[in-house]
């Protein structure tokens, strides 16, 4: 979406690790979209151990109403998953800035209070589902996978069931502990704990087998197969 805007991008970084390495290295960019949680944890990270002076844009899964602190400190926020019209306003926002005027002064501190950590919240334990006439309670550890079809979101348990939930995966983004599950394409969050085995599939993807899920091929986008492979140590 940024190169069909004319916004040349600089490069991906993945996590705090990687992030402080390059801005040591590297000329720093103008703008940075910046996530909040990493695959290695919080970005607020990366300013603990280097002074970096670009503008942000923030993206993230976060309630609005945790993020007025954004709204005040950076140039602006995008919710996840990213509309382009609301992208498109963030960078003609930042390039209506004078250039005298781009200096943020970001107080991380406040901000992380408005926020709870991913590390400590609590996520959800259970979920429910429709059987009938009757409501199933499904735990989330023992769920091996969510995934979607035919517009429906479904849980899939170790026992082999899967179940119609009354959400979407993208709703369930803030649901979900990040150590445990993780979306690896469009279609599927997947449980660590339920993988049976990782094989290299075609141009550079990665195909998952669950140890009861056999409904439909599990496969790990080529744009998520780093992230993923980080995820996972």
């Amino acid at each position: 979406m940024l190169g069909e805007m004319g916004v040349e991008v600089a490069t991906m970084l993945h996590s705090v690790s990687e992030a402080v390495a390059w801005f040591q290295e590297n000329k720093h960019p103008d703008l940075i979209f910046l996530d909040i949680q990493l695959s290695d944890g919080l970005c607020f990270e990366i300013f603990d151990l280097v002074d970096v002076g670009s503008a942000i844009v923030f993206t993230t899964a976060y309630d609005e109403y945790a993020l007025q602190a954004f709204k005040l400190n950076s140039i602006d926020y995008l919710l996840k998953p990213i509309d382009e019209e609301e992208l498109r306003a963030a960078v003609t926002k930042y390039e209506k800035l004078q250039p005298g005027n781009r200096k943020l002064v970001l107080d991380f501190e406040d901000i992380k209070k408005l926020l709870v950590n991913p590390v400590d919240r609590e996520f959800k334990k259970r979920f429910t589902a429709r059987v009938g006439q009757h409501l199933k309670i499904l735990n989330a550890d023992e769920i091996e996978c969510f995934y979607s079809e035919n517009k429906g979101t479904y849980a899939a348990t170790g026992d082999g069931r899967n179940y119609l939930l009354e959400t979407t995966l993208e709703q369930l983004e803030s649901d979900l502990h990040p150590a445990t599950f993780f979306r690896v394409s469009r279609k599927f969050y997947i449980n660590i704990n339920y993988i049976k085995d990782i094989i290299a599939y075609t141009n550079s993807r990665l195909k998952i087998k669950m140890n009861r899920f056999q409904g439909l091929e599990i496969i790990v986008s080529r744009d998520r197969v780093k992230d993923f492979k980080l995820w996972l140590e």
